[in-house]
């Protein structure tokens, strides 16, 4: 299984919420320029963790990109710290219940470094405090 929240429409132009997979096994959650927190937090609690929940994975892979963040340029979401902190600990909690907490992230994006530093320390210290 594969969920992703994202602007769109933006580059590569995929990513619909239609957008389902061949195997109905791809949850796509995007969101509109301008979209902050509630809008994050909304998505990922409306489509992304009930399909995660249901799948019940092994293991999660966590793809952290932080281009969401509000000082970022490439973006026009407006994600802060707070928002990346609550999503990590949603994560954690699905892999504790499914996964034995095996969860592993890799850093993806961030294009501003003072809001890409800041919210990789927001993530990795909600991993540190497990």
């Amino acid at each position: 299984m594969y969920g992703s929240t994202h602007q769109m429409p933006l580059y590569p132009g995929t990513g619909a919420a239609d957008e389902r997979g061949e195997h109905d096994n791809i949850v796509n959650a995007p969101l509109r320029a301008g979209n902050g927190g509630k809008e994050f937090r909304a998505a990922f609690e409306g489509a992304i963790l009930p399909r995660l929940e249901a799948f019940r994975p092994d293991l999660l892979v966590i793809s952290a990109g932080f281009d969401a963040h509000m000082r970022d340029p490439l973006a026009n979401l407006n994600l802060v710290e707070d928002d990346f902190d609550w999503v990590t600990r949603k994560l954690m909690e699905i892999a504790d219940a499914s996964a034995q907490g095996r969860l592993v992230s890799m850093l993806e994006g961030g294009y501003d470094l003072q809001g890409l530093a800041n919210s990789a320390a927001a993530h990795v210290t909600a991993l540190m405090r497990g």
